[in-house]
């Protein structure tokens, strides 16, 4: 009988090796640090879902010194998170990024001033510094400033400051308004101090300026093959069942995301709850009215030269959610 037992075990093992080795490996390169932002990805990842699926997916974290684009570009990662405006700029510029997912339906951007402060309304920008993050998180606030007619560089029109990946600016009035993610930055500002009837609130979505943010991007060279496609098609479909899972267990999330380098265990479970909303009916599909304003918007600040062609697919998706 033990040896019986011994054979079924070593079997198994043996099993459990085959089907470790025959998984095929991809790399997801984040836009940024391990937080309640990426929950969907640590979810599936922890729950087995790639797993599932035969894949064996490595999460990679990024981070201010790290941009997504020239990662894939160089061959360290398959897929990639990105908004939509740095990839269409990499793409202009020779990294052939395709929209492959589109996890985020709604912008999570805001920008937020203090009541008290000078500014009102969009009227009162002009001639007040305005924080923005950079690295390819600034296209949204260039095309929200060229629809409202303010330039961003010399006299007429505002100025901008580079903000830091926090809500300093605020806290020393380094500006009179800083950017902020709804479900991030906004409570990292309540929680220095403001209280949310203190501040006066510009949601980009709401004033219709919202750009496509936290998307899938393979590279098209990759797409041509017809296995690695097919690797998509699994990795999206467990991803966006991850995605699934976090939005019903928020908390559950948080603590997966902690386990994998966050930091702040009640600031992740707001964040999860707070990233939920973004998301939509977790389809990941590709909403195109939000993509063509995108486009539009980029193309009318001159941040692209081109209506792009080829810059995203639904085949993925399709396949993926049937």
């Amino acid at each position: 009988m033990k040896k019986i037992v011994m054979g079924l075990l070593a079997g198994a093992m043996s099993l459990a090796a085959v089907q470790a080795m025959a998984a095929d490996k991809i790399a997801l390169q984040l836009k940024w640090v391990a937080q309640g932002q990426f929950a969907g990805y640590y979810v599936a990842k922890d729950k087995g879902f790639y797993e599932a699926e035969g894949l064996d997916v490595t999460i990679k974290p990024g981070g201010p010194d790290i941009a997504p684009e020239q990662v894939i570009a160089g061959g360290g990662a398959d897929v990639i998170v990105d908004w939509m405006g740095g990839a269409l700029v990499a793409r202009e510029k020779g990294v052939p990024l395709v929209n492959i997912a589109q996890p985020y339906q709604k912008s999570g951007l805001e920008m937020i001033c203090p009541k008290d402060g000078p500014i009102k309304s969009e009227a009162d920008f002009k001639g007040h510094t305005l924080g923005v993050w950079f690295f390819g998180n600034e296209y949204p606030f260039f095309a929200w400033m060229n629809k409202l007619g303010l330039k961003t560089e010399g006299k007429d029109g505002v100025t901008v400051l580079k903000q830091s990946f926090d809500v300093q600016p605020l806290v020393q009035k380094q500006a009179d308004c800083i950017s902020v993610m709804t479900y991030n930055e906004y409570w990292q500002a309540i929680d220095a101090g403001f209280k949310p009837e203190d501040l006066l609130v510009f949601n980009y979505t709401q004033l219709g300026n919202d750009l496509l943010e936290d998307g899938l991007y393979a590279l098209d060279s990759k797409l041509k093959d017809p296995k690695f496609k097919a690797d998509m098609v699994k990795f999206v479909r467990a991803s966006m069942k991850g995605w699934k899972y976090a939005m019903a267990n928020p908390d559950e999330a948080a603590e997966i995301v902690m386990d994998n380098g966050a930091q702040d265990e009640n600031h992740q479970k707001r964040m999860v709850g707070e990233v939920a909303k973004l998301i939509g009916d977790a389809s990941g599909k590709l909403d195109m009215a939000t993509y063509d304003r995108t486009v539009k918007a980029l193309l009318d600040q001159k941040i692209i030269a081109k209506k792009p062609d080829g810059a995203y697919t639904t085949d993925i998706t399709d396949a993926a959610m049937k």
